[in-house]
């Protein structure tokens, strides 16, 4: 098949990391402010695969076109409409917030993708899309999909205290930030609660959907839960560092992998990005957003990001600015770098 590996623990095609994101309503900001920090610190080509009300595809168009070549060279775009497979299309749009849903769709849409990084429109990249997309290597065999937990206590998490229906290990996953190998997950053969034998992932989705809807509260998230809960053996999990959230530090800071090795992907769910509840969370996609693409990184990001979590210092997430400030150091100095060694080389050539 096109875009395959023979090898099956090689991710998909060599020249590009897929990357795929739903947006509808008014999340037009938030998806570009998302796809300029992954395009910012990548290394690899990018294809970014858009889904988006029809109203929307030509302010994407529009915005993506303005950004500089030094940058749209980087990567290709491809847009989809909306739609479901499956069962009741008016049901799926509604279910949770509006076109979630679409994300359980992608392995029957992106039919030549081998492999994929699905993240909510809330995401900010840290560091280059390369390092999430080496666990692909990782999976063992039975592994086709990698998250995050949904917390890391589970005496203070929503599956473990709240979820009225099966959900994975001891915390739930959350599907934020979701990594998959398509092409398993298409061969795949899925236990479950419907029938004895098992389901591919197409014929699953509307049954599972019509037997735990009135149970689920997080939408296509608590569909992935239940799937996972029956097929543990097919998930990949990644610490909390990939998904951080504001979760993680507004009860005390309870993700060990980031307080070690700092923040790799920022997940602004709740909101935060928009009101001022998290404002260390608000500072970072402010920088980014209005950070001038061809502009010293440095100058024009990590440091007026340095005076503004100053101002944060107070809030429970603010105490630990290191969190949110080691890992998108570190990726800086290494764009810096590869920029002189480019240079340096250029210059001596002869």
């Amino acid at each position: 098949k096109p875009g395959e590996q023979k090898h099956p623990k090689e991710p998909s095609s060599l020249q590009c990391m897929h990357l795929a994101v739903v947006a509808c309503g008014d999340r037009l900001e938030e998806t570009l402010i998302m796809l300029k920090s992954a395009v910012l610190f990548s290394n690899r080509r990018l294809c970014f695969h858009i889904f988006a009300e029809d109203s929307l595809k030509p302010e994407f168009e529009k915005k993506l076109k303005e950004w500089p070549s030094s940058y749209t060279k980087k990567f290709e775009s491809n847009f989809y409409p909306i739609t479901f497979s499956v069962g009741n299309a008016q049901e799926w749009k509604k279910l949770f917030k509006p076109c979630a849903a679409q994300r359980l769709f992608l392995p029957v849409i992106l039919k030549d993708v081998d492999s994929l990084l699905y993240v909510d429109t809330d995401v900010l990249f840290l560091r280059p899309i390369d390092d999430i997309w080496h666990l692909l290597r990782e999976f063992n065999s039975t592994q086709l999909a990698a998250m995050a937990p949904e917390h890391e206590i589970p005496k203070i998490g929503w599956y473990s205290r709240f979820a009225r229906h099966p959900y994975y290990g001891t915390t739930g996953v959350n599907s934020g930030v979701m990594l998959m190998n398509l092409t398993r997950i298409r061969s795949t053969q899925f236990k479950n609660s419907l029938i004895p034998g098992g389901l591919t992932w197409e014929e699953m989705l509307y049954p599972l959907y019509q037997k735990y809807k009135n149970y689920i509260t997080w939408g296509d998230q608590d569909l992935l839960n239940i799937i996972f809960y029956f097929n543990p053996e097919c998930l990949y999990v990644f610490p909390c560092q990939w998904n951080y959230r504001p979760d993680h530090c507004m009860y005390g800071s309870n993700c060990r992998g980031a307080e070690e090795e700092g923040v790799s992907i920022l997940h602004g769910n709740r909101g935060v990005y928009h009101d001022d509840k998290q404002p260390t969370f608000k500072a970072l996609y402010e920088v980014i957003r209005d950070f001038p693409f061809e502009d010293n990184l440095f100058q024009s990001l990590y440091y007026p990001l340095q005076s503004k979590f100053l101002d944060t210092v107070h809030t429970l997430c603010g105490r630990i600015p290191q969190v949110f400030l080691k890992q998108i150091e570190k990726t800086m100095k290494k764009v810096y770098e590869n920029r002189v060694i480019v240079y340096l080389g250029a210059n001596h050539r002869y």
